[in-house]
């Protein structure tokens, strides 16, 4: 088991052997995760460009000006609603 101290501006070190066991590397980012009265450390890898082309547009090209207007509908709808 490793263990840290928490600083006054809260920061801990990730201690090396954890930090070897998740691969992580200086400059990347860690989430915490609460589950339950533990807390489990995830490392979070990559970004939103990732993603680019994981999801199939309905059309080729997809027509933003017509998905901007849908949503601007739905949230308009959804405002009046609440009002």
């Amino acid at each position: 088991m490793s263990e840290s101290i928490i600083t006054r501006k809260g920061q801990v070190t990730i201690p090396k052997e954890i930090r070897d066991h998740l691969k992580a590397r200086v400059g990347e980012k860690v989430m915490f995760v609460l589950r339950g009265e533990d807390v489990v450390l995830k490392v979070v890898r990559g970004n939103i460009l990732d993603l680019k082309g994981s999801v199939k547009p309905r059309k080729r090209p997809e027509d933003f000006e017509a998905v901007r207007r849908s949503v601007k509908r739905a949230v308009a709808g959804k405002i009046s609603q609440n009002e």
